[in-house]
């Protein structure tokens, strides 16, 4: 009988000690967001990248060149990409929607996000880039579906064409 109890015990403990929610990520703040940012430019700076900013705050890397005109408002483009957490989770991919692995919007007439917009404005065909938005270009406070708030997005994007309006 006095095993039973013991591993009666056991998962009693086991059980109530998994209920309780222990969480080791700080709480989302803009000032704990600030700081990993932070944290996040001066790794890649120390790796030898070279970042720029846009005049609305977004943080930029160009890896390849692109050729031409760069897109204007109204234009349609075609754009492969990949988004990230700074920790390097992926939260979405172009391949996700289509065969080809690419998404054509129409830039500023369409649902996305402040800093996507002002990242597309950097690429000519052919071009890639990284590109870091800071949260309150993207979702702010408040998050979007599996984007938490005061999340910083990261996304590698290549423009693929341009179709101007």
């Amino acid at each position: 009988m006095t095993r039973i109890k013991y591993i009666v015990a056991i998962l009693l403990i086991t059980f109530v000690s998994s209920c309780l929610k222990i969480d080791s990520e700080p709480i989302a703040t803009a000032e704990n967001e600030r700081i990993d940012l932070e944290r996040y430019l001066n790794g890649l700076e120390k790796n030898g990248k070279d970042i720029d900013t846009t005049d609305l705050g977004v943080f930029f890397i160009k890896i390849e060149e692109g050729e031409g005109e760069f897109p204007k408002t109204g234009d349609t483009l075609e754009v492969g990409y990949a988004g990230y957490f700074i920790d390097g989770t992926l939260f979405d991919a172009s391949d996700k929607y289509t065969e080809n692995g690419t998404v054509e919007f129409v830039l500023g007439e369409s649902d996305m996000i402040q800093g996507w917009n002002d990242g597309m404005k950097l690429m000519n065909k052919n071009a890639k880039i990284q590109f870091i938005v800071p949260s309150e270009l993207a979702y702010g406070s408040t998050g979007s579906g599996t984007i938490p708030p005061y999340k910083t997005l990261v996304f590698v994007a290549k423009m693929i064409n341009i179709k101007p309006l």
